[in-house]
């Protein structure tokens, strides 16, 4: 349980992130709320926070989470990605990240076709 409330709090630490910072990065209010109405609701905070433990830790891929990732769409993850990136100020190490951010989308989309 304890374990599932850290999640739970890093999540919103997430979300937090994401909010704070997309002003700061001049997008405009729509298109932050977009943003959140129609590519965060799409997946579930456990595989929100696996995806990005993989792509910006060393987390393991729950394939699990594939199915909501492709759901998601490859446009939301990208950008998703982009603004925790931006976020997080890890500009000048963009390429890691892209590279992991592409290598779990191209996994998931191969797992999905098989299911």
């Amino acid at each position: 349980m304890a374990k599932l409330s850290s999640h739970v709090t890093a999540l919103f630490i997430v979300v937090a992130l994401v909010c704070a910072f997309v002003p700061v990065f001049s997008v405009e209010e729509a298109e932050a709320k977009t943003l959140w109405d129609t590519c965060l609701v799409k997946i579930t905070p456990k595989c929100a926070l696996n995806m990005i433990a993989v792509v910006f830790g060393n987390g393991t891929l729950i394939e699990s989470c594939c199915q909501d990732l492709v759901q998601e769409g490859k446009v939301c993850h990208d950008n998703l990605i982009k603004y925790i990136a931006d976020g997080l100020s890890l500009i000048g190490r963009e390429t890691q990240y892209l590279k992991k951010r592409d290598d779990v989308w191209g996994h998931c989309v191969s797992i999905s076709k098989t299911t």
